[in-house]
């Protein structure tokens, strides 16, 4: 055997983490639902302290503390738990609808500061292992203010976008 043949052999045997591994388990939905929910950084704009370096687990995904300050209004990242001042009332496939297309159950559209365009490029089995994963989720209570209307000033922190002079302007 070749010395760089039996270096390689060596190495393989000794090292299998480096060989590609099909996973032990399969995943279910709600296992697939928090890898997209922790990937997607749902956590930054929908658990207190995330933007004073705070967080909990225990409050994970349970609303803000800081709205978003926007010509259209200030708006804060809701709960996401399945708590009665989160997402308790809302089925999964609200939960789906309003991630893909951007509408609540009750009409309203999310905020504008809501990435819901990019996940409307979800498939239909990844929006709905969010929403197993939200609706698993251990319930806390936590009502978060708003959203206000433009000439509304907030009582709580806020994040303000600025336009400048000149730039275009977003709808109102």
């Amino acid at each position: 055997m070749h010395k760089k043949s039996a270096i390689a052999a060596t190495v393989l045997l000794c090292c299998p983490a480096i060989l590609p591994i099909e996973t032990a388990r399969a995943e279910t939905p709600v296992e697939r639902g928090q890898y997209l929910v922790q990937f997607g950084g749902c956590n930054d704009c929908h658990s207190p302290g995330y933007f004073f370096g705070k967080t909990t687990p225990e409050t994970y995904l349970s609303g803000s503390d800081v709205g978003f300050q926007m010509p259209q209004g200030t708006f804060v990242g809701p709960n996401l738990t399945p708590d009665k001042t989160g997402l308790a009332d809302w089925s999964e496939a609200q939960i789906v609808t309003a991630l893909q297309t951007g509408v609540r159950p009750d009409g309203r559209v999310l905020a504008p500061i809501m990435p819901w365009h990019a996940f409307a490029k979800l498939t239909k089995e990844d929006a709905a292992a969010i929403a197993a994963f939200l609706k698993s989720m251990k319930p806390v209570e936590h009502k978060v203010p708003g959203p206000l209307g433009p000439g509304e000033k907030p009582t709580f922190p806020v994040l303000t976008l600025i336009f400048p002079e000149g730039a275009p302007q977003p709808a109102k």
